[in-house]
């Protein structure tokens, strides 16, 4: 780690003309994911004026290979995109494309403290009696990302915009590919999925909107009272069909031991009537329904991926392994239930 602290630190006392003596500390590589390497870290340095300042931030670095391919300047726009808006991020600081500077590109991001962010924990004491407060905070947070004009926000330029009756097919397509690529052994729950999907597709998106990409419990930051003021990993973020992440946050294997509850924190019913008031959108039970489905196509289009990635060498990162084999199985189950197969 000393090694990536001083590499850090020189990078990032160029980036801060008239500071002196900057120095990075305390950086520790945060557990979970495989998308990116993740680390906190405290920035100490002298202005200009010899004051002392500093600043706890956080370390987005490319990692070897990933549980999946993505775009690092899609996901630091995202974030960018919403800073200071009613929905929750980290401050944006520096995108480095430049892999001369710490072996691979990487972005600098505010680190917000003091609140937790794993589903587990949610689950138990203090949390659980808050879980209501909980439902309430998140899919209002992501009607209104699906209510954001993507033009006001930034975000045409930078990003596809698919046809409304375009944006299941470019998904679609997107994810299949990806499992004909890196599928190890069949797949015949999904393959029946996948011919479910084409011969049974969904209106045209309401309207083009902003899609995170990855809205589940576990990818927000959470107090102890039923406050989200995080809403983290955008690394799957384009413009598409808003119903797309409302299937993702209804994935089964995100309810996380919790029957009848998605996301493990309330009833569908709830969750979609606070969507459609935070969106002023409609969730169309049959357009819902497919993109549920969809979903758990593009789930495990990321397990095989880790799978494939493990099994090549590219990287032996456990955590490709273990979720791989564990939430593939769970995805498979996942797609059974929403066919009513299960």
């Amino acid at each position: 780690m000393s090694d990536l602290s001083e590499k850090l630190a020189a990078y990032l006392a160029g980036q801060m003309p008239g500071t002196s003596e900057v120095a990075v500390s305390d950086l520790s590589r945060i557990s979970g994911g495989a998308s990116r390497e993740t680390y906190r870290f405290r920035l100490d340095w002298r202005d200009a004026a010899g004051s002392a300042a500093s600043r706890l931030l956080i370390l987005r670095k490319d990692p070897v290979d990933s549980l999946i391919d993505t775009e690092r300047r899609t996901e630091f726009s995202a974030y960018r995109a919403f800073h200071g808006s009613a929905v929750p991020v980290p401050e944006m600081l520096y995108l480095e494309e430049d892999e001369s500077h710490l072996g691979s590109p990487f972005f600098v991001a505010e680190q917000i403290a003091g609140f937790e962010a794993g589903p587990m924990q949610l689950l138990g004491p203090p949390y659980a009696e808050h879980h209501p407060a909980y439902a309430q905070r998140k899919w209002t947070i992501l009607g209104e990302i699906a209510r954001a004009d993507p033009a006001a926000v930034g975000l045409t330029e930078g990003m596809e915009s698919p046809a409304l009756d375009a944006c299941w097919s470019r998904e679609l397509d997107h994810w299949e590919a990806i499992i004909d690529a890196d599928a190890l052994e069949p797949l015949p729950i999904i393959r029946a999925a996948i011919r479910w999907l084409r011969a049974n597709p969904p209106p045209p998106a309401q309207k083009l909107s902003v899609v995170h990409g990855d809205y589940r419990t576990g990818n927000f930051l959470y107090d102890q009272a039923g406050g989200i003021h995080g809403i983290l990993d955008w690394e799957m973020a384009h413009l598409g069909d808003p119903l797309e992440d409302l299937g993702w946050s209804f994935n089964p294997i995100w309810r996380w031991g919790r029957p009848g509850l998605v996301g493990g924190l309330a009833p569908r019913e709830q969750a979609i009537a606070i969507w459609e008031r935070a969106s002023g959108l409609v969730a169309d039970p049959a357009a819902l329904h497919w993109w549920e489905l969809f979903n758990c196509v593009k789930g495990q289009g990321i397990w095989v991926s880790s799978s494939k990635a493990f099994a090549d060498g590219k990287n032996r990162d456990p955590i490709l392994a273990f979720s791989g084999w564990l939430m593939g199985n769970a995805q498979d189950r996942a797609a059974l239930e929403v066919m009513d197969k299960l």
